[in-house]
């Protein structure tokens, strides 16, 4: 899709200034959240995963170390060519719009990190959870991994500075229009850069309203990697669990 380019995660997404930013990511606690999650979630040892948005794949690695037989989906081809070095005969990358419904079944889809609530039409959120209902095996389990936008608001940094790799990214956070948008502002050799990260601000009542239309059955809900209750006001993430 050509005009996606102009998408705000199309194109912050394809630089490598984005992987810059992000590298200090906790990993250790990631996989302890995959370690939690496919326990929970009592998986075959078979079983066919689809990592939805999955960026360069570091959780598609892990998944398919555990033996599972994976696929990593991401709109970003700069990530998937980095992620597709991994391949293997259980470990698959394509470059793939969430909107779209995958020709095959999964046991289960993670859709981990807040990799939800892009579009700028709400519509196309809700085609995203009909696309993730409609790529589930008769048994599988689906897995949105959610900010819980209630703490997110109560602990917003307004503005902060960070430097990573000799670059300072000026970063600015804000609600507007119902979402919670990330202004970053940086220099490199002599060039400045500015990207906005713009994400729908939704609530558990929001996905239960879409679960609803979608036909979708939400069987629990999490409030962190560690897979404690949820707890509107205090809970870091919203993990829901649904089929």
């Amino acid at each position: 899709m050509q005009e996606e380019k102009c998408n705000w995660f199309a194109s912050w997404f394809d630089t490598p200034y984005y992987h810059i930013l992000y590298k200090d990511r906790d990993y250790t606690e990631a996989r302890a959240f995959m370690d939690n999650l496919t326990n929970y979630l009592n998986l075959p040892e078979e079983a066919k995963i689809l990592d939805l948005a999955c960026g360069k794949g570091r959780h598609s690695i892990y998944l398919n170390e555990l033996g599972y037989d994976v696929t990593g989906a991401d709109l970003s081809e700069n990530s998937i060519e980095a992620a597709s070095k991994y391949s293997n005969e259980k470990l698959h990358f394509k470059v793939h719009d969430m909107r779209e419904p995958f020709d095959e079944k999964f046991d289960a889809i993670f859709n981990l990190f807040t990799s939800f609530g892009y579009f700028e039409n709400d519509e196309d959120n809700f085609t995203t959870l009909k696309a993730i209902r409609d790529s589930l095996s008769e048994y599988g389990f689906a897995v949105i991994d959610f900010m819980n936008v209630e703490y997110v608001l109560k602990n917003l940094v307004a503005e902060q500075v960070k430097v990573v790799e000799g670059i300072e990214f000026h970063i600015k956070k804000h609600l507007k229009d119902g979402h919670i948008i990330k202004e970053i502002n940086f220099e490199d050799k002599g060039k400045a850069y500015h990207y906005t990260e713009k994400v729908k601000a939704l609530r558990l009542e929001d996905f239960e309203a879409m679960m609803e239309k979608a036909g979708i059955y939400l069987l629990d809900i999490f409030g962190d990697y560690k897979l404690h209750k949820f707890s509107k006001k205090e809970s870091e993430r919203l993990i829901m669990i649904f089929k």
